[in-house]
């Protein structure tokens, strides 16, 4: 049997592709760069390979640094998450999570007594807010953000590398409004004499579903809101159409309060409206791992371990 390099040394180069350079690694470690440099030498020489192609400053992993790397953040993972699971017995787990705002109001809240009854012992905190979590102070564990979130997620910039994005399902986009508004809409032709409820910050507007369909979408005129919420709020109201997400208002139209008047009858948009984010180092938390089994099955995406949910690990990194 082939014997292990010693654990300090895979420690290293977890650190160095967790963090994304050597720095980082030893300030995260508690040891000086040189101590990582020569560990990563020591472990190349012992398995007979490179895994770190070197250019100035500049570190990128190789194919065997890939395949290394897959399999010892795997396995240190596993190891955290095992100590954090008998360590954790009888007390409970602690999850930050930092959200959309309407995410959070229209589906997450609603939720909160069946994920708190699914998942024993799970305390959660949650804030809610428009900007990207980055993660740096340790705030948080993880953000659901709304949109495809920045290019510096994916390891673009310094000091960001290490955090995984997962898409949370796909979401239709459709006009809904109140039953006594409905009344007045039997074609998406209808809805140019309606008042049309926009949503500022929503990546599907009125002017993208009218194209869907054919039309040209009238002047913007009647209300303007800054959040989904605010418009499923003002539909419910009866002031006028908004298009958003059946998703944040799956309440609203499971009591009837909303409708869609154009269902069946229309052409919706149908995009991936949010995302759950976290560094990579929380991966094989315990807190992480039920809340994203937990998500998971609220919204079927069928996931049955947290690994099923990764991106490709992005191969480029910043100054050693």
């Amino acid at each position: 049997m082939y014997r292990l390099p010693p654990l300090s040394a895979l420690r290293a180069f977890e650190a160095v592709t967790r963090t994304g350079s050597f720095r980082a690694a030893a300030d995260d470690l508690g040891l000086s760069a040189s101590a990582i440099s020569h560990a990563i030498r020591g472990l190349e020489d012992s398995l007979g390979t490179t895994l770190f192609l070197r250019d100035g400053r500049a570190i990128r992993l190789t194919e065997e640094g890939e395949t290394l790397a897959l399999h010892t953040e795997r396995g240190f993972g596993e190891l955290q998450l095992g100590i954090n699971n008998v360590s954790s017995r009888g007390r409970g787990d602690l999850l930050r999570l930092h959200c959309a705002p309407s995410m959070a109001a229209q589906w997450l809240l609603p939720r909160l007594r069946r994920l708190l009854t699914d998942v024993r012992g799970l305390e959660v905190r949650i804030a809610a807010g428009t900007n990207y979590t980055r993660f740096a102070t340790d705030e948080y564990d993880a953000d659901i953000v709304y949109g495809s979130p920045p290019p510096e997620f994916y390891g673009g910039t310094p000091g960001l590398q290490g955090v995984d994005t997962i898409p949370l399902g796909i979401e239709v986009v459709t006009p809904l409004c109140s039953p006594e508004v409905a009344a007045a809409i039997r074609s998406p032709r209808d809805l140019l004499a309606q008042t049309l409820i926009e949503s500022d910050n929503k990546k599907i507007r009125w002017t993208d579903w009218f194209a869907a369909n054919e039309l040209l979408a009238p002047s913007a005129r009647g209300l303007r809101f800054d959040r989904s919420f605010l418009s499923i709020s003002a539909a419910l109201d009866g002031l006028g159409v908004a298009l958003e997400s059946t998703r944040l208002a799956e309440r609203e139209l499971a009591s009837g309060r909303l409708v869609r008047p154009l269902e069946g009858s229309c052409q919706d948009v149908s995009y991936t409206g949010h995302w759950l984010v976290f560094p990579r180092a929380k991966r094989y938390s315990r807190s992480l791992a039920l809340f994203s089994a937990w998500i998971a099955k609220e919204l079927g995406l069928e996931l049955r371990s947290i690994d099923e949910f990764q991106v490709p690990r992005q191969p480029a990194f910043g100054s050693r």
